[in-house]
């Protein structure tokens, strides 16, 4: 190992944390703004050793040995054994397009001069009525310098694109962290000293989706949550790009969740399969919640009838009701409540019945709305970008409020969107057909590689 990568790979253990929060006017000194991160906290009690001298940092772990539900779109992702004829690799995984299979005949043919191994990892995304949606490539099942992946997408224009990705690139930014199943699920102090306190919540959230019910023992066991990391810095924020699920033993993959960026709407987390887990993000603002009354009508108050005159008979006082737009979480008075999404703080304050409120403003017209609170984040100010799953105030009953609870709303475009209706279909949690090439070629960049 020459110096330079010995000294990368000493660093591996020390990487700065991002602020939560981004202040509204730019610092023009070095130092960070916003709220501050105890230093050089990744490094306690952590061994550094390098997965590759020119690939994935690794914190707390050694390498590992070998030895859904939604119906409109879905990933096929496996190892294709190689053979003479691997440019008809599309027709082999039933593609019958015979457009897209000569063009992907005319542009490969340097490709599978690299391959290593015996097979070809590859995933395919398909839409509604196995429609056509991107295809990844990748030369081989290994994971190094010379690892390249290749993304074939349909164009608007009615061809086709290519994208090509280069492992020793992209791995620039990255550090792989393992943790102990058990710590992720209960133990979340061992979780923070590995990572800043905003991606701890976004793990936690992330895990309890994907672990799988039917091995509800794996907790009991040496599994690991295999995590690839970007910790940021001060033009991004910190981010988990890959979470897996792993037999550390047999080098199973149970289950696993990547995150696709998007550069209109915020980010999103799909599994490998392709479903979508974001719906459950955007509804779980707090760590300990219980929905006490969600969208409907609520009787609003009313003023007494006025005594009758002359002995006339008592008329039933005539009830109003008002519409109740939004979700209400009862929750003990000072709970903490996280931001959803990645935004922008434009109100802080009271506003009314809603009592001291919170809103953020997300990129695609999207706003949430937090009610009621007793306090806020004292960091917090009007102009600030904050990142999703960092405590932005408390629990309270400020304003026309019954009792302790956070009242909580998702707007698009100024209209309430009720995030829990079956029938809602948001970009937030969909996948759109422009980012299926993204994450087919996350899961083979950054996932486990499979096996033949």
């Amino acid at each position: 190992m020459s110096s330079a990568q010995a000294q990368q790979a000493n660093q591996a253990g020390k990487v700065n944390k991002t602020p939560q929060v981004k202040q509204k006017v730019a610092s023009t000194s070095n130092k960070q703004a916003g709220i501050q991160l105890k230093e050089n906290s990744l490094s306690r009690g952590s061994k550094s050793m390098s997965l590759n001298p020119e690939l994935f940092k690794r914190i707390e772990g050694t390498p590992i040995n070998d030895g859904g539900a939604n119906l409109d779109y879905r990933v096929q992702r496996g190892c294709l054994r190689r053979s003479f004829n691997e440019e008809n690799l599309p027709a082999n995984l039933g593609l019958e397009d015979r457009s897209f299979n000569d063009f992907f005949k005319s542009q490969t043919k340097g490709f599978f001069d690299r391959m290593r191994g015996n097979c070809i990892p590859y995933a395919l995304a398909l839409g509604s009525r196995n429609r056509f949606e991107s295809l990844s490539i990748m030369n081989g099942p290994l994971q190094d310098a010379k690892t390249e992946v290749w993304t074939f997408t349909p164009s608007a224009a009615g061809s086709f694109l290519i994208q090509q990705d280069y492992l020793k690139d992209e791995s620039k930014r990255f550090t792989e962290i393992q943790l102990p199943l058990r710590d992720v699920l209960y133990d979340p102090k061992k979780v923070g000293d590995k990572l800043p306190v905003e991606l701890v919540w976004e793990l936690n959230s992330v895990i309890k989706q994907i672990y799988p019910e039917e091995n509800n023992s794996l907790e009991n066991t040496n599994s690991i949550v295999r995590l690839i990391v970007d910790f940021g810095d001060k033009e991004r924020w910190a981010q988990i790009w890959a979470a897996e699920i792993i037999d550390p033993a047999s080098g199973e993959v149970f289950s696993s969740a990547f995150w696709v960026d998007r550069s209109d709407i915020p980010g999103g987390f799909y599994t490998a399969d392709g479903e979508s887990i974001e719906r459950t993000f955007w509804t779980n603002p707090l760590s300990y919640r219980r929905i006490s009354r969600g969208v409907g009508s609520v009787r609003a108050s009313s003023k007494k009838a006025a005594p009758p005159k002359n002995g006339a008979p008592v008329a039933a006082p005539k009830q109003r009701y008002r519409t109740h737009m939004g979700i209400d979480y009862s929750a003990p008075t000072g709970t903490p409540i996280f931001s959803v999404a990645t935004g922008k703080v434009v109100h802080l304050g009271y506003s009314g019945a809603f009592g001291n409120l919170i809103i953020l403003e997300h990129p695609g017209n999207y706003r949430t709305y937090y009610a009621h609170l007793s306090n806020y984040n004292v960091e917090l100010e009007v102009g600030n970008e904050v990142r999703r799953g960092l405590e932005i105030g408390y629990v309270g009953s400020t304003g026309r409020s019954t009792g302790p609870h956070l009242h909580f709303e998702l707007r698009k475009d100024g209209v309430y969107v009720d995030p829990y209706a079956t029938k809602t279909q948001l970009d937030l949690w969909n996948m759109r057909d422009s980012d299926s090439g993204l994450l087919t070629r996350e899961i083979l960049l950054l996932g486990t590689p499979p096996a033949n």
